[in-house]
């Protein structure tokens, strides 16, 4: 019979509840024994929806990590937590996935690093958009060499209207930004990974408080506080790589656009591209003509049968507890998370100073 993980739960909020518990809960190899979080009302609900039979509740996550039958933690809690929560759970023995992005900064994802590869325990991060289905093809096309070099990479993470109003999205010094940090991170994590480039030379950057003002304004999920509204509405960066290679990165929860899209990436390569806007295309030249092609990777059609039902999140968590059960690899690296997270950061600090960041 093969091994049933203990998981423990840290931060009973939004994404806890609307990704990593309703996941957890469809896996075989793994069971939630405990919940914690600091409103202890919201760790008792989650136990009692998703929690296996006596399955314990904490408001402090200390003593949650004193259980040594615990196996693995999945970290919750707003970005400037990541960093203190994922090394102490690391140094209690066990294996952690932590929410992106991986820390509010990079100093703090360098100690999460430092603190797995000390520990010899697990560590990934909640980049869910790599395991959808178009991300997976994409990406064997591009391992194969189907796109030639790929020289440029636009990372897209838009949308018109639609400014998250709870928990503590607006709050600059919890989350360490607005929409750039949050869905940007996505965004940048796909486009890198796809072009399996990991080496930044410079960074602009640009970051914009336009809209976030503005009282009573529409907005998919009600009006926001202009009040609480302290980080930016949009931002933008414009990264080259060792190689010469481009990224351009371009993030926004309010912002006069008609076209938009989340976790969204666009690529050029010498051989051929591709592109995420509208389903999966790719583009390139045959026969001295061009031609576009768009991958059809739904498998309904048949009667009855509308395909499979496993989510990208559902199979970031199964590949993940795998990973520990077997002892591979994650798919996601805190290496590579890292590299995001300093990009992230340095394009917030050009849009302070001006200027060019410059990488080692």
């Amino acid at each position: 019979m093969s091994k049933i993980l203990k998981v423990a739960i840290i931060g009973c909020g939004g994404i806890a509840n609307g990704k990593h518990m309703q996941s957890l809960s469809k896996q075989t190899t793994g069971e939630m024994v405990a919940f914690c979080d600091i409103v202890q009302e919201r760790a008792e609900e989650a136990a009692a929806k998703f929690g296996a039979e006596g399955a314990k509740v904490y408001t402090d996550y200390k003593e949650l990590l004193k259980d040594e039958s615990i196996d693995v933690i999945h970290v919750c809690t707003p970005n400037d937590s990541h960093a203190e929560i994922t090394v102490a759970s690391l140094e209690s023995g066990k294996h952690v996935m932590c929410e992106k992005p991986m820390a509010k900064t990079a100093a703090q994802a360098k100690e999460m690093l430092a603190a797995a590869k000390r520990t010899g325990k697990k560590l990934t991060i909640g980049y869910q958009n790599r395991f959808r289905d178009d991300s997976l093809y994409l990406k064997d096309m591009c391992k194969n060499g189907e796109l030639g070099d790929i020289y440029y990479g636009k990372a897209l993470a838009i949308r018109r209207r639609a400014v998250p109003t709870w928990g503590v999205f607006l709050d600059e010094e919890k989350q360490g930004g607005g929409p750039l940090i949050d869905i940007g991170t996505h965004a940048l994590d796909l486009t890198l990974w796809l072009m399996d480039n990991y080496k930044p030379k410079s960074v602009m950057g640009s970051t914009f408080h336009k809209l976030g003002s503005r009282e009573n304004a529409a907005n998919a999920f009600g009006p926001w506080d202009p009040e609480q509204f302290k980080v930016e509405d949009s931002a933008f960066g414009f990264i080259t790589m060792e190689n010469g290679a481009t990224i351009v990165l371009e993030s926004s929860w309010a912002l006069n656009v008609v076209e938009t899209g989340e976790a969204k990436t666009i690529l050029a390569g010498t051989e051929a591209g591709a592109d995420m806007t509208d389903g999966l295309r790719i583009n390139g030249e045959k026969m001295s003509r061009l031609y576009e092609t768009k991958i059809a990777l739904e498998e309904g059609g048949v009667a009855f049968y509308s395909g499979t039902t496993e989510t990208d999140a559902d199979r970031e968590c199964r590949l993940w507890l795998d990973a520990v059960i077997n002892d591979t690899d994650p798919i996601v690296s805190p290496e590579q998370a890292l590299v995001v997270t300093e990009i992230l950061e340095a394009i917030y600090e050009s849009a302070k100073t001006g200027k060019a960041v410059y990488f080692d």
